[in-house]
C-alpha cells in the first residue's frame, strides 16, 4: 500500500492518521553473518556502499569513524561489533545504512541488506529472553514471513539517549 521512498516517508509520518497504516508496517531486511535482521524502514534515510570512515581517538571500539556526508558529520557503528557477533570481513556486499534516530544521523555496517517487507505488527512476536550476548533490549521480537525468521530490531534502543550523547560528543 506504501510505495513512497523511505526518505520521503519519514518525513510524511507526522500525523499518523489512516488507522491500517498503524495495524502494518515496512521494515528493510539486513543480513549480519548467518542471521536475517529487520528494522523500521522509517528510520533508514539511505543505504550506500562502505567507504572506510576517518577513525576518531578515544571512540569505542564499535565505533568506525565518521563521514560526511553532503556537509553533516555522521558517526559510523560497525553492528556486529555493537552487538559482540563475529568481526566480518568487509567485502563488495557490505553497506551502510543512514539512519535517522530521534533527529541523529547515524550509519550501521551491515553485511548487506536483502529486501523490503511488509508485515503487520501482530506478525512481530516476543523473542524469549536468554542471558546471551544479544541484548534483549536490542530486539523488538522475531517475526517469520513466509519460510524466513526475521530478528526484528529496536534501533532507539540500541542507540540510546546515552549512547547518542556519546556519540555527539566523538563528532562535536
Amino acid at each position: 500500500m506504501q510505495t513512497s521512498h523511505a526518505h520521503s516517508s519519514s518525513l510524511s509520518r507526522g500525523g499518523n492518521s489512516g488507522k491500517g497504516l498503524a495495524d502494518s508496517g515496512q521494515f528493510l531486511t539486513l543480513r549480519l553473518g548467518q542471521e536475517e535482521y529487520a528494522i523500521d524502514i522509517l528510520r533508514v534515510q539511505e543505504i550506500r556502499s562502505y567507504e572506510e570512515p576517518t577513525r576518531m581517538v578515544n571512540a569505542p571500539s564499535f565505533i568506525k569513524g565518521v563521514v560526511n556526508l553532503r556537509g553533516v558529520i555522521v558517526p559510523i557503528i560497525d553492528l556486529r561489533l555493537k552487538l559482540h557477533l563475529a568481526k566480518a570481513d568487509y567485502n563488495e556486499f557490505t553497506v551502510v545504512i543512514i539512519l535517522n534516530i530521534k533527529g541523529t544521523m547515524v550509519g550501521v555496517v551491515v553485511d548487506s541488506v536483502s529486501d523490503v517487507v511488509t508485515m503487520p505488527h501482530s506478525a512481530i512476536k516476543a523473542a524469549p529472553q536468554f542471558d546471551a550476548a544479544l541484548d534483549g533490549r536490542f530486539i523488538t521480537g522475531l517475526a517469520n514471513v513466509g519460510e524466513r525468521m526475521l530478528i526484528v530490531m529496536n534501533m532507539e534502543a540500541m542507540l540510546s539517549s546515552a549512547e547518542l550523547g556519546l556519540l555527539a560528543s566523538v563528532v562535536n
